[in-house]
């Protein structure tokens, strides 16, 4: 499956699993990549709908995640 936005690389691995750390590397990564504001909104909206594994679910689908 191709994330949403392949270009927008996430690195989780070795990172704290923390869910807002998530969150947040997902946002910064995101923004620096150029995405609209209202895009970034929207994948908060969708990660936080659900529980840890939907959050991390959403990030896969959305970017690329190492």
């Amino acid at each position: 499956m191709t994330p949403k936005h392949p270009n927008v690389t996430v690195v989780l691995t070795g990172q704290n699993g923390n869910a807002f750390v998530i969150l947040g590397l997902c946002k910064q990564a995101a923004q620096e990549y150029g995405l609209e504001k209202t895009e970034v909104d929207a994948f908060i909206e969708e990660a936080t709908s659900g529980d840890y594994d939907h959050l991390l679910q959403t990030a896969i689908h959305w970017f690329d995640v190492q």
